[in-house]
């Protein structure tokens, strides 16, 4: 299958994802998966499409600027490289970590070295900071794939010692179980 990933950046305003989609459905590619959001005023998008056969990604990405520049935004465009899912091999349960605390530079590098370190997957982090001490302020939100061979009290211990020295309160569950404790 011949799959692009797209990245579009711009300041943020209504119609943008009409515009890049009504693009991609023009030039006959399908959206398979779109992550979108809005941080602080800029529109941050991710794409991953199929596109016709005989169709590059660079014909692609000349198709998206050409229709994007008016409304300011910038395209990225490569192909989509399929390799394999770092589950496939060792079986992953998927866990969220979260942290809050006082604001400071190096937070989600300090957390993430700890992560990488017990060969943990984020596959998808968030992250809101306010400045100051207000915890509430300052929310880091990891959703991560554990392989099963890992040793889950190892890792949750390496977490709570860095999370500590840190100052963050910090909060490790199944995802299961924080999807159901924070359902609506």
């Amino acid at each position: 299958m011949n799959k692009a990933i797209l990245s579009i950046l711009g300041r943020d305003r209504p119609g943008i994802v009409a515009a890049v989609s009504r693009t991609l459905f023009q030039q006959n590619c399908n959206i398979e998966n779109v992550s979108q959001m809005m941080l602080q005023a800029e529109f941050a998008g991710i794409f991953i499409v199929s596109m016709p056969p005989g169709t590059s990604a660079e014909d692609l990405h000349r198709g998206l600027c050409s229709s994007l520049a008016p409304l300011g935004l910038h395209v990225h465009t490569k192909p989509c490289e399929i390799g394999d899912d770092h589950c496939a091999t060792d079986p992953c349960e998927p866990f969220v970590i979260t942290t809050r605390g006082p604001d400071r530079k190096g937070l989600v590098a300090d957390i993430s070295e700890v992560i990488a370190r017990h060969g943990v997957n984020i596959t998808n982090l968030q992250a809101v900071f306010k400045g100051g001490d207000a915890p509430g302020d300052n929310i880091m939100i990891y959703e991560v794939d554990v392989p099963t061979v890992v040793d889950h009290q190892a890792l949750a211990h390496d977490l709570r010692t860095k999370a500590e020295g840190l100052r963050l309160e910090i909060n490790i569950q199944h995802r299961n179980i924080f999807e159901t404790l924070h359902r609506i």
